[in-house]
């Protein structure tokens, strides 16, 4: 019984000692395979990474390792801090080089006529005519305030107030789904029969003079929810509310506040 006992744990120890040899060796074969190669050490993917990652974050996706110089391709990353600032342009799988001409500068990847949303943020998007958008004056990077009118509804009265301050405008859109670039765009315009509208310097303008525009707004979740209740039932209105501009923060005006 002794014997046959020590008998496994010595086949045992051995099994064990083989397979700690074989591992070693088999980790050694890239590098024996190397040996009479001119290499390059560049950065490879591990796990996938997705289209947007920034650089500062690559080192828990890919990891260095020697490569033959004549398997790789231009522009190779050997340096991470190489491309400190950039996000990847486009989704790389495992098994790929990271390659320099795959990150670009973070606002190449944004959508023209649109900001990035805030860590921790919703969007929503609200239709309103020209009349309650500030004539249209407003795009995306515009910060605005909410205000909110809602009828009578018993007991209560007709109530209106400012409801949000300094809130990110993200995107604008005109009904028809062109985007509206920048606030510095929009042109006073006047309408001249048969020629549409024209703008302060006469030329023809694409820029409607009336019509709803598609506002997208960024804001929590909790406000949202606010913000859809008023749109369903009441009326909402956008000022234009800059960093400087002094936040409301009066109670609900009715019709005895308005009249006094």
């Amino acid at each position: 019984m002794r014997t046959r006992l020590l008998g496994g744990v010595a086949a045992l120890i051995v099994a064990i000692i083989g397979t700690v040899l074989l591992l070693t060796y088999v980790s050694g074969a890239d590098r024996r395979a190397l040996a009479n190669v001119d290499t390059v050490d560049v950065y490879v993917v591990q796990k996938e990474i997705p289209a947007g990652t920034p650089a500062s974050s690559l080192s828990d996706y890919a990891t260095k390792k020697p490569l033959p110089k004549s398997a790789v391709p231009e522009n190779p990353v050997t340096d991470l801090a190489s491309i400190q600032g950039k996000v990847a342009s486009i989704a790389l799988k495992p098994g790929e080089e990271l390659l320099a001409s795959r990150f670009t500068e973070t606002a190449a990847l944004q959508t023209p006529g649109r900001v990035a949303v805030p860590a921790g943020m919703q969007e929503v998007t609200i239709k309103l005519p020209m009349e309650r958008v500030v004539g249209g004056n407003i795009a995306a990077g515009d910060t605005v305030g909410i205000v909110v009118s809602l009828p009578k509804e018993e007991p209560l009265p007709a109530q209106t107030q400012m409801t949000f301050n300094k809130v990110l405008v993200t995107a604008v859109q005109m009904s028809n789904g062109a985007v509206v670039q920048s606030s510095s765009s929009v042109q006073t315009t006047t309408t001249t029969p048969g020629q549409g509208a024209l703008n302060a310097n006469g030329a023809s303008s694409n820029a409607p003079a009336t019509g709803d525009y598609l506002v997208t707004l960024a804001r929590p979740a909790s406000d949202i929810e606010r913000i859809v209740f008023a749109m369903q039932n009441g009326q909402v209105y956008l000022t234009k509310e800059p960093a400087s501009a002094t936040d409301g923060t009066s109670a609900p005006v009715d019709r005895a506040k308005v009249l006094r």
